[in-house]
């Protein structure tokens, strides 16, 4: 019998990001498995990390603790590392370059006594997350991916997207499915976001989400869905995808597609105006659906 059950393990490696904007430049931690995680925590998802980092910086892990957040952090011969540089206010063209890179993931790092709902993979760079370990895990639930963590590619630091050859090979074993609209062209080659959603689902992903800058498009069921972002300010961009994708998952557990794609482009909106993950509660989301919507 499983010690621990969860409704989502989320695993990906912690980052030290620097965030180099128009106006100024931040260190702080993040990656996807922070903003994912703390994200479905605050709106009251069973849930737990898996990161890895060099020992020497498991101060970052107080990202989780200050939280609340169960994790289970194993040792890396680095922690990643990222420089974000963003070109415009608007933050939607951004430089990336990997300083470092952790350990690659596999199923022996799946906790003993552990099971899952929904297995999330919040990947930051190619490699992150072995095909093998993908095919693992849908034999024990449901798999969740951002494609970033299989499109994004590290070239000697500067990181550029490339297709994904072996992607209709991997896309049935995906059951939550999100790419941002680039991604979403890459892998596809169709710059509509509808039907590229509806050829990553023909091509096996059972829920496909695709961000962009108005909002969020979910293909679920045969149907279309669509949520509109409404920032205020664009402060706290970074983490929006991560945090859009962790939320839907996590309230689509007990709620429709079309009710947990509008929460998660509300619950991002609000994210998006303050730096670092989302702190809000639910009430503050179904406030925000109210009062924008």
């Amino acid at each position: 019998m499983p010690t621990e059950c969860y409704q989502l393990l989320i695993l990906g490696h912690i980052s030290k990001d620097i965030i180099i904007t128009p106006d100024d430049e931040a260190s702080m931690v993040g990656g996807a498995v922070v903003y994912s995680t703390i994200a479905a925590h605050q709106i009251g998802c069973k849930l737990a990390a898996v990161t890895k980092l060099h020992p020497d910086d498991r101060a970052a892990l107080e990202v989780f603790e200050k939280h609340g957040c169960p994790f289970y952090a194993l040792d890396s011969r680095e922690t990643t590392s990222i420089r974000n540089t963003y070109h415009t206010a608007d933050r939607e063209r951004r430089t990336c370059e990997a300083i470092a890179i952790a350990d690659p993931f596999c199923i022996a790092d799946v906790p003993k006594g552990v099971e899952a709902d929904v297995y999330y993979l919040g990947g930051l760079i190619q490699g992150e997350f072995p095909e093998e370990l993908v095919l693992d895990l849908a034999k024990r639930g449901k798999v969740a991916v951002d494609a970033q963590g299989f499109l994004r590619v590290s070239e000697d630091g500067p990181m550029h997207f490339r297709d994904w050859p072996t992607k209709r090979d991997i896309l049935p074993h995906i059951h939550y499915l999100k790419t941002d609209a680039a991604e979403a062209e890459i892998l596809t080659g169709n710059p509509d976001h509808e039907e590229a959603a509806r050829t990553l689902h023909d091509w096996g992903s059972a829920e496909v989400m695709v961000t962009h800058n108005a909002g969020v498009l979910v293909l679920a069921d045969g149907e279309i869905h669509f949520a509109p972002f409404t920032s205020r300010d664009l402060s706290g961009r970074t983490g929006r995808g991560d945090t859009c994708f962790a939320s839907y998952c996590a309230w689509r557990q007990a709620h429709s597609p079309q009710e947990a794609c509008q929460f998660a482009a509300a619950l991002t909106s609000l994210k998006m105006e303050t730096p670092g993950p989302f702190t809000g509660t639910i009430q503050d989301v179904e406030t925000a659906i109210l009062e924008r919507h």
